[in-house]
């Protein structure tokens, strides 16, 4: 009993803190941060060198400007990975090659299995569920999870509205990766 409780808190805790910093997210969102929680990086990153393309892409695609204030930022209920901006290669912070590697390390260490996802995202969308929040899309946002996990899917975009609003442009970092090459080199959290 105590766990669900707890769980429940973590969840409304989590979602709380989304809606607070993100005012434009919607239930996709809300899934995308908790599944890059539990599950990390989209995919294996098998090829070292279309990342680092992929990377280099979107740096030089993107204005100083573009990117939110912010360095890293947990993700979901449980801040297994990090976000980490691409803002701290633009300012200089980080090498390109330091957040490629612990992106690239991060993406192919411990993946849990899908069906594992599956139940830990119907114990969160339950508890969202009897928030009762007023979320833009919702029933169709839900939906479409649904749709995507019944067909043995799992990874989604950021919703629109999310992607208008914040233009996200960020790597997925699992925590102790993150801690050990990353924390080290970027200024304590709310400094600037």
């Amino acid at each position: 009993m105590c766990s669900v409780f707890v769980q429940a808190q973590e969840v409304e805790r989590f979602v709380a803190w989304q809606l607070e910093t993100y005012p434009k997210s919607r239930l996709l969102d809300l899934y995308k941060s908790c599944f890059q929680d539990f599950m990390g990086a989209e995919h294996l990153v098998a090829d070292r060198q279309r990342a680092m393309e992929y990377l280099d892409e979107e740096l030089n695609a993107t204005a100083l400007d573009q990117y939110l204030p912010w360095y890293s930022e947990p993700c979901g209920t449980h801040g297994r990975f990090v976000r980490v901006s691409l803002r701290a290669v633009k300012e200089g912070l980080l090498t390109r090659d330091v957040l490629l590697d612990a992106f690239v390390e991060s993406a192919n260490v411990d993946r849990r299995p899908v069906d594992a996802w599956c139940e830990r995202w119907q114990e969160i969308v339950m508890r969202i569920d009897r928030m009762g929040l007023d979320l833009p899309h919702y029933a169709e946002d839900r939906r479409y999870i649904d749709s995507i996990l019944a067909a043995g899917k799992y990874a989604i975009s950021h919703s629109p509205d999310y992607r208008e609003a914040y233009r996200p442009h960020y790597r997925i970092v699992e925590r102790a990766v993150f801690e050990r090459k990353i924390a080290p080199l970027l200024p304590p959290a709310g400094a600037k």
